[in-house]
């Protein structure tokens, strides 16, 4: 079952998140909560994402349209590690003799 933090568990739980700070970061819609019965909800996922912006923000700076681009290229990052690991699992899917012939080629690039 996922978790859900409330925006108040949220600014208590990572220490250095303020409330003008989340309100920012969704206006910019760094973080994109959901709506839940009971309210604005963040999962665990935009828990992780809300501590790699505040480090972001307060290591190298980084804010507004600048920090846009950087949690893009993040974003793109990852789509690509997701897309690697599967071309990854349908290799190894494949025959010993096709593995091989798919790594002879990827050898030669």
């Amino acid at each position: 079952m996922s978790r859900y933090y409330s925006e108040e568990q949220l600014i208590t739980t990572v220490s250095r998140l303020t409330r003008t700070r989340l309100t920012t970061y969704v206006k910019h819609e760094f973080i994109c909560p959901s709506q839940s019965e009971s309210g604005v909800v963040y999962s665990a996922a935009d828990l992780a994402r809300i501590e790699l912006i505040c480090d972001l923000d307060e290591q190298f700076d980084l804010q507004g349209d600048a920090l846009g681009v950087v949690l893009s290229l993040i974003d793109q990052l990852h789509g690509v590690r997701g897309e690697l690991r599967r071309v990854m699992e349908a290799i190894e899917a494949q025959p010993d003799d096709v593995q091989g012939q798919i790594i002879a080629l990827l050898q030669k690039v």
